[in-house]
């Protein structure tokens, strides 16, 4: 049941990073088409009012606005490819990060609870009923001990003996080093 929850959560992502960079790609595709149509209509004329063809001077000019213009198309694309390189890396890292079922920067913080559906024995209803009783940490099922192990029994009748069957401290402790990276 975890594993689909979890594939649907890979699919839905991904999908995300598809479609960001789907439109990503709209928006650099509109601005080139907006400098090259830009370009184009202020060109400078290159035609005198007679019919003679432009000198060498004229055509030299036209030149090197050209390749002046040539040049800031490229820069202007190398700074966007640049930028669209750093934004490709950022979903990379938030798609490794939520593959390897870590937190997005935004929900770890500090203060905010751990996920305790990520032990195993606790579902939705468990991790509810855990944080009524003022459980939201990994730290905090990590340092029960037995005394305590037998009174979050008492206060979880519908769920007897689940805590030591499933081994939930030594998975909080594991998640909890995971997670921070400390005891």
């Amino acid at each position: 049941m975890r594993d689909a929850a979890h594939a649907d959560q890979t699919v839905n992502v991904l999908l995300l990073l598809t479609l960001v960079v789907l439109a990503i790609g709209l928006v650099v595709a509109y601005r080139v088409g907006l400098a090259r149509g830009s370009r184009a209509t202020t060109a400078p004329l290159a035609v005198s009012a007679s019919n003679e063809p432009p000198s060498q001077t004229q055509r030299d000019s036209v030149d090197s606005w050209r390749a002046t213009e040539l040049a800031e198309d490229r820069n202007r694309l190398f700074r966007t490819i640049a930028d669209a390189r750093d934004e490709t890396a950022r979903y990379r890292q938030l798609l490794v990060d939520l593959e390897s079922n870590a937190p997005p920067p935004l929900l770890d913080s500090p203060g905010s609870p751990d996920d305790l559906k990520l032990i195993v024995g606790i579902g939705p209803v468990l991790e509810r009923m855990l944080q009524q009783l003022g459980i939201s940490s990994y730290r905090q099922i990590a340092r029960w001990t037995d005394r305590d192990i037998d009174e979050f029994n008492a206060r979880l009748p519908e769920f007897p003996g689940r805590i030591r069957r499933d081994a939930w401290v030594m998975q909080a402790r594991e998640l909890h080093h995971s997670k921070y990276g400390k005891q």
